[in-house]
């Protein structure tokens, strides 16, 4: 259960409640069964009055024995749960879950207002309804979109535009860069450096001017303590509704397509391309110059070389084709006589 300390929860809901917030459908009612709830829960932690998921196999034996109230399930498992618990049936029972789970613990709302201790340039224009917490700084023709939240002693550099609703958390950096609405950005996020770009001399580097700018679409989220550096010359660029997690590097001139998922400590190198719905799991590495294509698949820890076409699944390094790379391994293993 949440923490009170930290949490606020909007109070019993009704079933009925339940059913309209998530869609799912009921299954019929049966003696006993309860009909309001005030929390959700784990299949473990879960009491009669809290409503809980299931949707991984690996947790069926504490589905079975759960004292959830109500569960979201699939149709296929809905026999399983305990007689006192009523069955929720969704085809997609996390998001029921996570729609019903906002719905207890929605997003804060900060009141509007701006800090006495913000640093505000004169020339900056703040839209209607924008809360800019103490120790913000936002800089000469800075933009800030209508209900946007500046949190504390985040910087928004010299003429950067942020969009309607979107959220800039503590210690941000935001420079060279326009963000578009519904965007969120986490504790420490750096937007905007330099990018990494330089001639290589025996004499010493010789650093290459960063002349583009970066680009966050609608409805995105950067993780705590990702950067995402500017264009040399043309832009980087993130699409819309893609979402990055905390510790991402993203490289200049890289371009991510829509819905993307990346995950932390993946790193991707200057002047590659990512289409639409993609994802790179954990600490994936991807070289520069690159075309990985739309609805690929990239394992934990791969190495990417080489471009990917479009709808394929990679793994290992170099990364391959993972029923290429299960062959390996199979044979490898035959080697050095595992089964």
């Amino acid at each position: 259960m949440a923490d009170k300390a930290f949490f606020k929860n909007t109070g019993v809901k009704t079933l009925s409640d339940v059913l309209e917030i998530s869609g799912a459908a009921l299954v019929q009612v049966k003696l006993n069964q309860t009909d309001s709830f005030s929390d959700v829960s784990s299949l473990n932690d879960a009491k009669p009055e809290h409503i809980s998921f299931f949707d991984n196999v690996k947790y069926k034996d504490d589905a079975k024995t759960t004292s959830a109230g109500a569960c979201f399930i699939s149709p296929e498992h809905a026999d399983i749960l305990p007689d006192a618990t009523i069955a929720l049936v969704t085809k997609t029972p996390y998001k029921a879950y996570a729609l019903t789970a906002q719905s207890y613990y929605p997003e804060p709302n900060p009141d509007a207002g701006i800090s006495a201790q913000a640093h505000i340039d004169p020339s900056a224009t703040i839209a209607d309804g924008v809360t800019i917490e103490a120790g913000a700084v936002i800089k000469a023709g800075a933009d800030i979109g209508e209900n946007s939240w500046i949190e504390s002693n985040a910087v928004i550099g010299k003429n950067v535009k942020i969009g309607a609703r979107c959220r800039v958390g503590v210690a941000v950096t935001v420079s060279h860069a326009i963000i578009k609405d519904d965007v969120r950005i986490y504790t420490g996020a750096r937007i905007g450096q330099d990018g990494f770009g330089f001639a290589i001399d025996p004499s010493g580097h010789i650093k290459v001017p960063q002349l583009g700018r970066v680009i966050i679409n609608e409805h995105c989220e950067i993780g705590a303590n990702t950067t995402i550096d500017r264009g040399a010359g043309p832009d980087t660029i993130i699409g819309q509704g893609t979402w990055i997690d905390n510790l991402v590097q993203i490289a200049h001139n890289v371009q991510i397509g829509r819905g993307c998922v990346i995950v932390a400590h993946v790193g991707i190198s200057g002047s590659t391309t990512i289409g639409d719905f993609t994802v790179l799991a954990g600490q994936v590495g991807v070289a520069g110059h690159l075309k990985i294509g739309s609805g690929v698949q990239v394992g934990a820890q791969s190495g990417v070389m080489r471009n990917i076409p479009d709808g394929e699944t990679h793994l290992g390094t170099p990364a391959m084709k993972i029923r290429d790379k299960m062959k390996q391994i199979a044979y490898l293993n035959k080697i050095v006589g595992r089964r």
